[in-house]
């Protein structure tokens, strides 16, 4: 049986952290966690790359830009949406979640969700820092994991020898 776990050292990798301006109180907190984590892993500040976007539905379509345009080993999504007195929290909640989801399986990208979705303001402030840990911090920790996994088993493919086999345009056929 081979068994695989993520290591939290990461000096030669590079993250990407898609942060949400909206409730900038909180998300502000979710990245100094995650940036101080990210540090204390050994990643050099070169090989961090920060993009602050307007709300939460942004952050998908930037996840996707941070891995295409700077090569990441994983991405941190950080944001956060408190309820309000509308439908509109579960939109943009249940939006992010799948945009998130869906541009890690579309890439490939190891993405860790730092996404507060919180019933009001004393719950979001628990969970960034107070309280409850800081889950941006929680969201480096597992992207460092993440980063370190996927690239492990990249290497066991590459090792293993097996190549992804094209058939031709014109394949020649048995009768």
């Amino acid at each position: 049986m081979t068994t695989y776990h993520g290591k939290i050292f990461a000096s030669h990798k590079r993250f990407g952290i898609v942060v949400s301006r909206f409730n900038e109180y909180i998300t502000a907190r979710l990245l100094d966690g995650a940036l101080t984590l990210l540090k204390k892993a050994g990643v050099p500040g070169k090989n961090i790359h920060v993009v602050w976007v307007p709300g939460g539905l942004e952050v998908p379509l930037f996840c996707k830009k941070l891995k295409t345009q700077t090569h990441c080993d994983a991405v941190i999504a950080l944001s956060c949406v408190i309820r309000g007195g509308t439908y509109h929290f579960e939109c943009v909640s249940n939006e992010l979640v799948r945009g998130i989801d869906q541009v890690a399986l579309e890439t490939g990208t190891p993405i860790a969700s730092g996404v507060i979705t919180a019933d009001n303001l004393e719950q979001a402030i628990d969970r960034a820092g107070l309280k409850s840990g800081n889950k941006g911090e929680q969201a480096a920790l597992v992207a460092l994991e993440i980063a370190s996994l996927n690239e492990q088993l990249a290497g066991k493919a590459r090792k293993s020898g097996k190549k992804k086999h094209h058939s031709s345009a014109n394949p020649k056929r048995k009768s």
